[in-house]
């Protein structure tokens, strides 16, 4: 048995890379291997979000506070508010985030597929984000 307390893994922000604006990361644990499960508490602050990404086998969000919005490519932008989860299915083209008025948080739930558990694209413009 493993016990990990909070105290043991700091917040982090969300790199440049892979977010815009204002993100802090508070991962809750990667499984040793043989296990894949892997979950953070994010929090966006107002239009902050991820860049394109996907999963290789899929994504949970659990919305726990806010208001944001979510996206898979070529689909229309939807709202998530405290309460819903979002399920995106494997390789499923995708970014998430706040709200241009509105912060968010939820819990992120993926696991690894040959060691990764994210493929990280370009980023989500800001006229996209905002249409």
């Amino acid at each position: 048995m493993k016990i990990l307390n909070p105290s043991d893994q700091p917040s982090v922000l969300g790199p440049g890379d892979s977010f815009t604006g204002a993100v802090r990361i508070d991962n809750m644990f990667n499984a040793p291997e043989p296990g894949r499960a892997g979950a953070a508490i994010v929090t966006f602050e107002p239009g902050a979000r991820t860049a394109w990404h996907t999963h290789p086998l899929g994504q949970l969000l659990i919305v726990t506070s806010g208001e944001g919005w979510v996206q898979v490519a070529g689909q229309a932008k939807q709202t998530i508010r405290a309460g819903d989860t979002v399920w995106f299915e494997p390789e499923e083209k995708h970014w998430h985030g706040a709200t241009d008025k509105h912060a968010m948080t939820h819990v992120a739930i993926q696991e690894k597929a040959d060691g990764t558990p994210v493929t990280w694209l370009e980023h989500v413009s800001d006229e996209d984000f905002l249409s």
